[in-house]
């Protein structure tokens, strides 16, 4: 069976535990190793299933800091043309 776009909805899908991670005080970390499919015999899964990332979460350390960083302006990363 052929199934659209499953990639791009679990990647959505992954958001939503994310924010609510985020939300409860604590920090995620997304990561997509390669080869992915290795997680199958470390998990003892079949290999038609096929895992799409990692999502490791937890307590951020004391000192850690959020980098600040700043949007370009819109003119400096478009052209319009009327």
């Amino acid at each position: 069976m052929k199934h659209y776009y499953a990639t791009e909805s679990v990647g959505i899908a992954n958001g939503l535990p994310v924010a609510a991670i985020h939300q409860g005080g604590l920090v995620a970390l997304t990561h997509t190793p390669s080869p992915i499919a290795s997680l199958n015999r470390i998990l003892g899964r079949p290999a038609h299933e096929k895992p799409f990332l990692l999502l490791v979460a937890g307590h951020p350390a004391a000192d850690a800091q959020v980098p600040d960083i700043e949007r370009k302006p819109l003119d400096a990363i478009s052209t319009f043309k009327v």
